[in-house]
């Protein structure tokens, strides 16, 4: 069974920065392609940033420039580096492991990110 452990998330002031982490279990990791998604309340959930087991990068364009993804695949590990923080980005964010062949999806149980104005 997959499990996936999101850490890193807190309260920061506008500007400020965090690292989100998320620990695999299992031995899917190198082979999938990695997310974060956040959810604001009131809101759908989104994905933010992806990264295949390729190295391909993606953001949606509101965290282009400020957030970064990368991933260790030693350690089993994505992580979501978060600088310029905005209140908008508050949202409680989820990792996610996934791949189309063989179909799997994996989520974490999510972190809270709260930014204040």
């Amino acid at each position: 069974q997959v499990q996936l452990v999101e850490s890193g998330g807190g309260l920061v002031q506008a500007g400020g920065s965090l690292r989100l982490s998320c620990a695999a279990s299992g031995s899917i990791f190198s082979f999938s392609t990695m997310s974060w998604y956040r959810q604001a309340p009131g809101k759908q959930r989104e994905l933010v940033a992806d990264m295949t087991s390729a190295g391909r990068t993606n953001y949606i364009d509101s965290v282009k420039g400020r957030f970064t993804i990368s991933r260790d695949n030693a350690k089993n590990t994505v992580y979501l580096q978060m600088n310029s923080l905005k209140p908008e980005d508050t949202a409680v964010y989820y990792c996610n492991a996934e791949r189309r062949f063989p179909r799997y999806e994996y989520w974490g149980q999510g972190t809270q990110v709260t930014v204040s104005s």
